[in-house]
């Protein structure tokens, strides 16, 4: 039971800090979103390597790096986590905020269909009925952005796989997350080398820019850690509830902090999907009330 509150307290944290992380990226505006991506990779593993060196986990670490199938899961974990930053980040600074918030609240509903899928997790009618209102509201985004959702979708998929994958990786919250951002550094390190043509530049070229540039390292890792593990702590479909923190956080200040449109049709979509939640959390207090009841 501690474990599991440890794993629903470290949930909560990490999509705290995921709601309100666009306001940091948007501040880093002055980097192309590879760069960012690229800079938070590095930085992220300056400050992972420390901790996972004097932590418990360090054995596991120094293991999984002599374990071929630890390199297979956590660069396709890797990936997933890349793709999804990038696009989280190209997103945010050419203000999409919103349809990024959309895309996390469609990724519980995600990892709801994958925990059936590849975890045997079983959902009841309530559940499968609001996992079809969040996809009405995904098919309402069609007319409400003009074209097919893509930021929406790849965001909600990206995520939901890198939970999937996470979850059967065979490394633990903080060793794995290392290994991730490992396997990732040279492909960053590679960018920065041949786009930046001074390191000055690299870093945004004054020292305000700088400092921003190496508190992304913190602002990646601590999430992600915290995140990690919670996946290996608390059901996905848990996690799913949990989980829709982060988006009303993303939602509210892509809405009113950065004045991004609102149009009929967009809110009615996010009226399906914030039906759907309310059909998920209904359903899961009922069953809470009947097992306390029992």
């Amino acid at each position: 039971m501690d474990r599991t509150r440890s794993g629903v307290f470290a949930a909560l944290i990490a999509f705290f800090l995921w709601g309100v992380l666009p306001v940091f990226w948007k501040h880093l505006a002055f980097l192309p979103p590879v760069s960012i991506v690229a800079q938070r990779t590095l930085w992220s593993l300056l400050l992972l390597l420390p901790l996972v060196v004097f932590s418990k986990q360090r054995g596991e670490f120094f293991n999984g790096l002599r374990q071929p199938r630890a390199y297979g899961w956590h660069a396709l974990s890797g990936l997933m986590l890349s793709s999804n930053w990038l696009l989280y980040v190209w997103a945010t600074l050419h203000d999409h905020v919103i349809e990024v918030a959309l895309g996390y609240y469609l990724n519980p509903f995600l990892n709801m269909l994958f925990g059936t899928l590849w975890f045997s997790e079983r959902h009841n009618r309530w559940q499968l009925a609001a996992i079809g209102l969040a996809l009405v509201g995904l098919c309402l985004q069609i007319p409400a952005v003009n074209g097919f959702p893509w930021i929406t979708l790849i965001i909600a998929l990206t995520f939901a796989l890198y939970a999937v994958v996470r979850k059967v990786a065979p490394l633990g919250s903080l060793s794995g997350l290392t290994l991730e951002t490992l396997l990732l550094a040279p492909i960053a390190l590679g960018w920065l080398v041949w786009h930046s043509p001074s390191l000055p530049e690299s870093f945004g070229g004054t020292w305000p820019h700088a400092w921003l540039v190496i508190a992304s390292g913190a602002a990646t890792a601590t999430p992600l850690f915290f995140f990690g593990y919670a996946t290996r702590t608390i059901r996905l479909t848990t996690l799913g509830v949990l989980q829709f923190l982060a988006p009303t956080l993303q939602f509210l200040i892509g809405w009113q902090v950065y004045h991004e449109p609102m149009s009929p049709v967009r809110l009615a979509s996010f009226s399906f999907v914030w039906l759907a939640i309310a059909v998920y959390a209904l359903d899961a207090w009922r069953g809470n009330a009947g097992r306390v009841k029992g």
